[in-house]
């Protein structure tokens, strides 16, 4: 487990929702004044220490604004610990952390929604999107630099169907490729993960009956490799023979990514591509206000769309029993979703960043974060 804490230096960045896209109380301990006002990040005023907890993908991101919002409140320690989005959002619902991020929004299916609104005093909890980012196919394979693959034949590899790098499903998505004779092997995360829930999603709306599980946090189907984490899965690909696996673009680094079928063309992962999915996308239906969750369109054909992609959210409480923390919350919230917050996850992730509309709105909903 790490734990990211990083002080003092400064980062140079509806249908129902009309999203889109442009390219209760433990945890911690703080002693900070009030932040008030519109969009208020404390520029100085704030001191303390605010602890979250959850996805990795976000890990560059929150880097960013832990750096910047530190850079105008030098008084402030941000510690965030990328465990995953569903540790990340356990430790939410216990009180063990102040916010979340996670790379899919609170379900009730395992009494998610019921925990986070006793967590918040019994009030709705608020989620907003802050990071927005494509989920690359990374692979390892000698003498290929480049893959062309549909969710179908995605599907069939992680779930054990096509074994070797030469299989005739892969040969007729890559004419001229030289395609060795090799096995495959998958890597997959073995943590809960949203990052693994958004993948899994992909394959089952837009792998043709190849992917017959549901969308989940933990990845269904045992053998090939597991591995903790974002960074986890990086260096299983990358020292790893024949391997291939999923995660969030920004920590590809090196290694090779797969371009996907969207109608007829091959796309490739890009912060543009991810703001086009999110951009026909619809809310999700019977939200309350303060929550901006979305059910992402896998299956859309529009021209340069990225269908494999996360639209991660910061969960936090409307009300905190301290002011402190209720000041810390809210100014660290409003720089992350403002735009200099988001032009410094941009830079430092390559993430797309939130389309003005949808940035007002996430900020008005934090806001109104305040002591009870």
């Amino acid at each position: 487990m790490t734990t990211t804490s990083i002080r003092r230096a400064i980062v140079p960045g509806i249908a129902a929702l009309a999203l889109a896209l442009s390219a209760c109380g433990a945890g911690n301990e703080t002693a900070a004044s009030d932040g008030t006002g519109s969009g208020d990040t404390g520029s100085g005023s704030l001191t303390g220490t605010l602890a979250g907890a959850g996805s990795s993908a976000q890990e560059k991101a929150q880097e960013a604004w832990a750096t910047g919002f530190q850079g105008l409140n030098d008084g402030v320690t941000i510690t965030y610990d990328p465990v995953g989005s569903g540790d990340g959002r356990t430790n939410f619902i216990s009180g063990g952390v102040s916010f979340a991020g996670s790379d899919s929004y609170l379900s009730d299916d395992e009494g998610e929604l019921t925990g986070a609104k006793e967590r918040c005093g019994g009030e709705d909890p608020i989620e907003v999107p802050a990071y927005v980012s494509p989920i690359a196919v990374v692979f390892n394979l000698e003498g290929v630099d480049s893959l062309n693959l549909s969710a179908k034949t995605i599907a069939q590899i992680f779930d054990g169907k096509i074994t070797n790098w030469d299989d005739p499903a892969i040969k007729a998505e890559n004419d001229g490729a030289s395609l060795p004779d090799l096995a495959i092997t998958p890597v997959h995360r073995a943590d809960d993960s949203g990052t693994t829930k958004n993948f899994t999603d992909y394959l089952g709306k837009a792998g043709e009956g190849a992917w017959t599980y549901e969308a989940e946090d933990a990845f269904p189907v045992e053998g090939g490799e597991a591995a903790d984490g974002t960074s986890g899965v990086i260096t299983a690909v990358t020292q790893g023979k024949g391997t291939i696996g999923y995660a969030d673009e920004s920590q590809a680094g090196g290694l090779s990514v797969v371009s996907v079928k969207v109608g007829e063309e091959y796309v490739a992962p890009s912060a543009e591509g991810a703001a086009k999915v999110v951009a026909v996308s619809p809310a999700t239906e019977g939200r309350p206000e303060v929550d901006m969750a979305v059910d992402l369109d896998r299956e859309t054909t529009e021209a340069g769309a990225y269908p494999v992609v996360l639209l991660s959210y910061l969960i936090a409480c409307q009300t905190y029993d301290s002011a402190d923390e209720a000041a810390l919350v809210k100014g660290y919230l409003a720089y992350a979703v403002s735009d200099e917050g988001q032009s410094a996850a941009s830079e430092n992730a390559g993430s797309a960043a939130l389309d003005p509309a949808v940035a007002e709105r996430a900020q008005g909903i934090v806001d109104a974060i305040s002591a009870k």
